[in-house]
């Protein structure tokens, strides 16, 4: 499950990057505007990573202006967490959760619908908005349409919760084959704590189950988050962990 689970991690960034080789490890650089990627290990490599190749890889990462950044899973790739916290970095764990059977159906929350979100919906822009808002940020100029032309060929499914208004949540999953991870699920703070997140979720996973995807995952954003998601049928099976610089 962890090795399928780390050829999507290789492979989802690929559509939309280009892939730098710093030896064990692997720098996503975006082609294009967008959301900058980061850093992970090569793929297949699970040994041990020197605090030179990371501080390689943040060089060039600040050479190109973006976040000094690594994304991997505990358990794949134990010895990389050294190195990254002796170059300085801070490291995060997130709960690693994957779906088992098909998930459970969540009760829709009073007063909004919960559907998927397409390419050419009058609601895409409330959709994009949503998650960002929820993290007290606004989206950058012309993410609506890349979300759709993602959409459109096939790389994203966006679900939201809409009122008379437009989105109060939403969130994405990106199918690669027969994987998909769920990702960027967020709520507007007026509307938190009605379940909206979470019925979007069980939406996205009811989505990828009905596309022929057999295997859903998501990293939660602690314990108690992770809890929430055991409601729909998700259970941690390893962590994932994030190292970022602090900020000044």
């Amino acid at each position: 499950m962890l090795k399928r689970i780390e050829t999507y991690y290789d492979a989802v960034p690929r559509s939309s990057a280009r892939a730098e080789d710093f030896g064990p490890l692997t720098l996503f650089v975006r082609e294009g505007e967008g959301w900058p990627y980061y850093a992970r290990p090569a793929l297949g490599y699970g040994g041990e990573v020197a605090v030179e190749a990371v501080e390689a890889v943040r060089a060039r990462q600040r050479e190109l202006g973006v976040p000094e950044a690594f994304e991997w899973v505990a358990e794949t790739t134990p010895g990389l967490r050294a190195a990254v916290e002796a170059s300085g970095l801070t490291v995060h764990e997130h709960p690693l959760m994957v779906l088992e059977g098909d998930g459970l159906a969540v009760p829709e929350p009073e007063g909004v619908t919960v559907r998927m979100v397409g390419a050419d919906d009058p609601a895409l822009e409330t959709a994009v908005a949503a998650p960002f808002a929820a993290f007290g940020m606004d989206p950058q100029p012309g993410t609506a349409d890349r979300v759709a032309e993602r959409i459109t060929a096939g790389l994203t499914r966006l679900a939201a919760a809409l009122d008379g208004a437009g989105a109060l949540s939403a969130g994405q999953h990106q199918p690669v084959g027969v994987v998909s991870e769920v990702v960027g699920v967020g709520t507007v703070p007026a509307a938190r704590r009605r379940g909206l997140g979470l019925a979007v979720t069980a939406a996205l996973a009811a989505d990828a189950r009905a596309r022929g995807v057999e295997l859903v995952f998501l990293s939660a954003t602690d314990a108690d988050v992770a809890r929430l998601y055991g409601r729909l049928g998700f259970r941690t099976v390893a962590t994932a962990l994030i190292a970022e610089a602090e900020e000044a």
